[in-house]
C-alpha cells in the first residue's frame, strides 16, 4: 500500500550529494547531510536525534548540538552554532526537542504535495477526527496480504500496528498518527521527488485515490 521507500531513499542520497556543493545556509547543510546519509523522514531524523543526544534527556543541549554538527563535518564558529541553535529552539527553552529538530530539518513541500498526501491521511481517518488508530485502518488497509498475517507469526491487530509505526513518532509510539506526523514521514519520501505531478501520481497509486 506504501510505496517502496528504498529506491526513494536512494534517489534521495544521490541528490543531496550533488546540492550540497550548492549552498553555504548551514541548515540546508545539515538537512542536505542527513538526506545524503537517507535520513529524511521521521525514523532517519529520528536515528540522527538519538545519536546527537548523549544523555538519552530526549533534548539537545547546545554543547550536544554543536558535537552533533562536527560529527556530520560541520566545522562552524561558536556565534554561528549559537545563531542555528536559536533557530532550531523555536520555544526559546534553551534546549532543543525532537518535534523542534524535526519540523526545522523536514524538506519544504509544495502546496500540491501538501494536499495529496492529506488527501491520503483523510480518506485512513474514517472517524474525522484527526488520528488514524488501528479502528481506522480497519476495511481500509487489507492486513490479510502481510507476510506475518499469512504465516500465522501476527494477528491483525499486530500488522495495523506495524504500519502505524511507520508513521508514528520515534518518541512517542502510542498506536495513533497525527496529521503532523503523517506529514512528516511523506516528507521524507518527497525530498527524492523532483516533479510535483509524479509525487501526486506516486500517492494516487500508492492510495488509490
Amino acid at each position: 500500500m506504501m510505496p517502496g521507500t528504498a529506491r526513494h531513499d536512494r534517489e534521495m542520497a544521490i541528490q543531496a550529494k550533488r546540492n550540497l556543493s550548492k549552498t553555504t545556509d548551514p541548515v540546508e547543510r545539515l538537512r542536505l547531510k542527513c538526506l545524503a546519509r537517507g535520513s529524511a523522514g521521521i525514523k532517519g531524523l529520528g536515528r540522527v536525534f538519538r545519536i546527537m543526544d548523549d544523555d538519552n534527556s530526549r533534548t539537545l543541549d547546545f554543547k550536544e548540538f554543536v558535537k552533533g554538527l562536527n560529527d556530520y563535518a560541520m566545522m562552524i564558529d561558536k556565534e554561528e552554532a549559537q545563531e542555528i541553535f536559536r533557530i532550531f529552539d523555536k520555544d526559546g527553552s534553551g534546549t532543543i526537542d525532537f518535534d523542534e529538530f524535526l519540523v526545522t530539518l523536514r524538506p519544504p513541500m509544495s502546496n500540491a504535495r501538501k494536499e495529496i498526501i492529506m488527501q491520503a491521511f483523510r480518506k485512513l481517518d474514517k472517524t474525522g477526527d484527526g488520528v488514524i488508530t488501528i479502528e481506522d485502518l480497519r476495511g481500509v488497509y487489507n492486513a490479510k496480504h502481510h507476510p506475518k498475517y499469512q504465516n500465522g507469526d501476527w494477528t491483525e491487530d499486530q500488522v495495523f500496528r506495524a504500519f502505524l509505526d511507520n508513521f508514528d513518532s520515534p518518541y512517542d509510539k502510542d498506536g495513533k498518527v497525527t496529521k503532523d506526523e503523517f506529514l512528516n514521514y511523506y516528507s521524507g519520501v518527497s525530498a527524492s521527488v523532483d516533479s510535483d505531478a509524479y509525487f501526486v501520481l506516486m500517492m494516487q497509486k500508492s492510495w488509490k485515490l
